[in-house]
């Protein structure tokens, strides 16, 4: 069974950067797409950023790109998010998420069998 457990979340103001790590064990995960997620208060987890098992490509939603950096480090089991420039939208619980079949590269919730338990992101303005 993979576990995947995300850290780095706070509380931070607009303008500042974030990097959230997921790091996942029981597994290895270097095969699989790797992708973060979000949800805000009130609304649907939404697709924030994806990368391909070797980490060649990668996706973003429209809403962060050019912001946020999405990067994984095979040898350590573990991707990561780099958030900069943060808006108080971008305040929500960020999951990460792996892709149930390797070598696909995808953003739609429905290809993630395994998902962290989440970390808070907030920011003030």
């Amino acid at each position: 069974q993979v576990q995947l457990v995300e850290s780095g979340g706070g509380l931070v103001q607009a303008g500042d950067s974030l990097k959230l790590s997921c790091a996942a064990s029981g597994r290895t995960l270097g095969s699989n797409a790797m992708g973060w997620f979000r949800q805000a208060p009130g609304k649907e987890r939404e697709f924030v950023a994806a990368i391909s098992w070797e980490g060649g490509r990668t996706h973003y939603a429209d809403s962060v790109k050019g912001r946020f950096t999405i990067s994984r480090d095979n040898a350590k089991n573990t991707v990561y998010l780099q958030m900069n420039s943060l808006k108080p939208e971008d305040t929500a619980v960020y999951f990460c998420a792996a892709a149930l079949r390797p070598y696909g590269f995808y953003q739609e919730q429905v290809n993630y069998g395994f998902w962290g338990q989440g970390t808070q992101v907030t920011v003030s303005s």
